[in-house]
């Protein structure tokens, strides 16, 4: 339900201020002679928006009730999100997407579809048993689906991405720069978890990478520390910049959990010192949730802001919604943070 309230003493940038909540919406910015929620001087940000994750807290996209995903991430500074499935038959992720909860938990925007198009070279921890080509007529099956990852050198790929109502991202791709040109050309926008599952960059074959930045694309980031290396969250950052790069979690249901067995996808899950491999040794996911993904960020040497923003704002923009950022007429969804960047409280009022 949609609250009307005032957040007082909210600090936001150096000032601290308040912010007038109207029928879900931030409707005034300022000092106002009413009382109202006490922020405490805590920093107030926009809520984080995690397109890419498949479970956290024990739940898994794949066979849980999406709500207690929901309360989890809000628990977690995340206000919206898009539940990511796995590599399934098409009629089993027409059952896991039919629904979009309405509970007390952060808000699903609809399902994002890692599979089932994607390489069979670069399949990472997806099930290659169910893999399979484009095909526009099963996917307009599977309610709800907002986003879907593609790998474009397969047959039917190009046909496919044109015609998509959803967000065609590209990735679990052995394809060359040129393919994934004509792939952003005919429409996609986005690559899945960037650098990996995918060709790596080349100085004579620059791959998804290079023909995303050429495209002014975006790129998915998983900033765990362990599926890229510093470093190269600072390269891909100083590439595609706040703008164009956003920061995801990739999480699975071990996220906030200890050390054990798990299942992703059907397949088996070993997570060993908080790592997620498959029994081969592909890197499963990861055990990171998407605030503590941008805590990594800064600490690698990202700008506080832009980290922030990577997880909020610019994820928001590629979605089309008025999220992401405190300014009047945006939801108004949020989160408090302290001086050293620990999460407070998440607050949800669209």
């Amino acid at each position: 339900m949609k609250t009307n309230i005032v957040l007082k003493n909210a600090k936001i940038g150096n000032a601290l201020t308040d912010v007038v909540v109207e029928e879900g919406k931030i409707t005034f910015i300022g000092k106002v002679d009413v009382a109202g929620y006490d922020c405490r001087g805590l920093t107030l940000r926009a809520g984080l928006i995690d397109i890419h994750t498949h479970g956290c807290g024990g739940y898994d996209t794949m066979d849980s009730p999406i709500e207690e995903l929901a309360k989890w991430q809000k628990a977690h500074g995340v206000t919206s999100f898009l539940p990511t499935t796995m590599t399934a038959p098409i009629d089993a992720l027409i059952w896991v997407c039919e629904g979009i909860p309405q509970g007390d938990g952060a808000h699903v925007l609809g399902y994002h579809l890692e599979g089932p198009y994607l390489a069979e070279a670069a399949k990472g921890a997806q099930n290659a048993a169910f893999l399979q080509t484009p095909n526009g007529a099963d996917f307009s099956r599977i309610p709800h689906a907002r986003m879907v990852t593609v790998a474009p050198e397969l047959t039917g790929a190009m046909e496919f991405i044109s015609q998509s109502e959803a967000i065609v991202c590209l990735g679990h791709t052995v394809a060359d720069y040129d393919t994934c040109q004509e792939a952003f050309a005919k429409g996609a926008k986005c690559l899945t978890h960037t650098c990996n599952a995918m060709t790596p960059l080349h100085h004579r074959n620059t791959g998804p990478i290079g023909a995303a930045l050429d495209a002014d694309a975006y790129a998915q980031v998983i900033c765990d520390g362990i599926h890229l290396h510093p470093s190269m969250i600072r390269i891909l950052y100083r590439l595609f910049g706040r703008d164009r790069m956003i920061l995801i979690s990739d999480s699975m249901s071990a996220t906030g959990l200890a050390d054990g067995d798990y299942m992703l996808g059907g397949q088996k899950v070993l997570v060993r010192e908080g790592v997620a491999r498959t029994e081969t040794g592909a890197l499963a996911g990861s055990t990171t949730c998407l605030f503590d993904c941008v805590k990594c960020a800064i600490e690698f040497g990202i700008p506080e802001d832009d980290a922030y923003a990577m997880a909020s704002e610019t994820p928001a923009t590629l979605l089309g919604v008025m999220k992401g950022k405190i300014q009047v007429g945006y939801d108004a969804d949020f989160i408090l943070v302290d001086d050293q960047n620990n999460l407070i409280e998440t607050l949800i009022y669209s």
